[in-house]
């Protein structure tokens, strides 16, 4: 009878371990040559090996990515338009905008920017609720090259009684 516990113990020990290797090897096949496989004219990187750039990308030039609001009474509301131009050879397309702040809030483009046209992104700022300096940033997500730019905003809050 112990002898046959033992038989038993090695025929599972066994079957696991074959059941184990069967996942294994179905698992390292190579895929590469089946339908689901990516092919690499999809991969588009703006970079080669060689270290040169892919000239036909969307590029985000801004007039300038920083503004300074001054000195602001709190509670005021101001906005600022960020302008930039697509400067590369296809369509530049924002896919998203966040500010580092409620208080900051952004309103960009929705449709493709044509190469060599120049659109803004408003930013708007209110001040309720805050005081002294101020810095706010806002990432913008797009097609371009570098793909992520941030914008940044400052202004000095005062109370009204201290301007």
């Amino acid at each position: 009878m112990l002898k046959n516990m033992k038989y038993n113990k090695l025929k599972y020990i066994s079957l696991i371990f074959l059941t184990l290797l069967a996942i294994g090897v179905s698992s390292c096949r190579d895929r590469s040559s089946g339908k689901d496989a990516l092919s690499g004219d999809i991969v588009k990187n703006p970079h080669s090996a060689d270290g040169i750039e892919n000239t036909n990308m969307p590029f985000m030039e801004f007039e300038q990515d920083f503004h300074d609001f001054g000195k602001l009474i709190q509670g005021e509301k101001v906005s600022y338009g960020f302008k930039f131009t697509n400067t590369g050879k296809t369509d530049l397309i924002i896919s998203k905008v966040s500010s580092s702040c409620g208080c900051t809030v952004p309103d960009y483009p929705k449709t493709p920017i044509r190469p060599g046209e120049t659109k803004k992104i408003d930013v708007k700022f209110d001040t309720e609720n805050r005081r002294g300096f101020q810095n706010k940033t806002v990432t913008i997500v797009s097609n371009a090259q570098p793909s992520t730019k941030v914008i940044r905003i400052k202004a000095q809050i005062v109370l009204p009684e201290e301007q």
